[in-house]
């Protein structure tokens, strides 16, 4: 499936309060890894479930975003939104192509494969590592008490990058949806990882930052983890993904 009529990314995000206990997030992903996928596209749930065995490995960081250009088709996708849409358009002008479709997956920033072929997701995790930015900066996040503590490393002489911003994500890990309409109709689809806010928290400059967010900033009902990123270029021209670290809330 394909679209070009996209529309704008905004940054504007809902506030709900939250609790939550500290724990350190694991660092040092190999890749972060995007699904742009829809309850109305009979060719998603594959990828969905493949996006569901990738979200288990500790060392990816795997999100799945929503779009929602597909509701025409007679079911509108309850996750979408439309800031997901304008980003992976955004990662399509980058590249210069119009290769805009679901299920597509993103991989650190850069390669774009179909989202249910796991082997070419494998093989892009691997190609793009060549690149010596690509997840060269350590990034840490704690959550204490109402709080989610942010860190990100330096730059090191042997990966040069010295620009990227800095976005959190609030996470549900796993949404099952039974839909009632379209393509998938009658079918139930657990969506994993899923993004439900998304806020810059700050701009990093190749020297070591910190940054400290309320929670109440970020988080919902059904959020239950967050992932922060570090990447090249801006919200409208996406660039490569410098480091990453997800945690879990509770």
């Amino acid at each position: 499936m394909s679209h070009v009529g996209l529309s704008r990314l905004s940054s504007a995000l809902g506030v709900c309060a939250f609790v939550a206990i500290a724990r350190p997030a694991l660092a040092d992903p190999r890749a972060v890894v995007e699904l742009f996928t829809s309850q109305g596209c009979s060719s998603c749930p594959a990828a969905d479930k493949i996006l569901g065995e990738l979200s288990k490995d500790p060392s990816i960081v795997a999100l799945s975003l929503p779009i929602d250009y597909w509701d025409y088709l007679g079911w509108k996708d309850t996750l979408a939104d439309n800031r997901f849409t304008a980003r992976q358009k955004a990662y399509s002008q980058m590249r210069g192509d119009r290769d805009v479709y679901t299920p597509q997956v993103i991989v650190n920033g850069s390669a774009h494969v179909i989202g249910s072929d796991r082997a070419a997701i494998e093989g892009a995790m691997h190609d793009t590592r060549k690149n010596d930015d690509v997840m060269s900066v350590p990034v840490s996040m704690s959550v204490s008490g109402k709080q989610l503590n942010v860190s990100v490393a330096s730059a090191s002489a042997k990966h040069p990058a010295d620009h990227g911003e800095v976005w959190i994500c609030a996470i549900s890990k796993a949404v099952p949806i039974s839909i009632g309409r379209g393509e998938n109709r009658g079918r139930e689809v657990t969506y994993y990882n899923v993004v439900r806010n998304w806020l810059k928290v700050g701009d990093w400059t190749g020297k070591a930052g910190t940054w400290t967010v309320p929670m109440e900033n970020i988080a919902c009902e059904g959020v239950d983890a967050a992932v922060v990123y570090v990447q090249d270029g801006n919200r409208d021209k996406p660039g490569l993904m410098l480091g990453a670290a997800y945690t879990s809330l509770h």
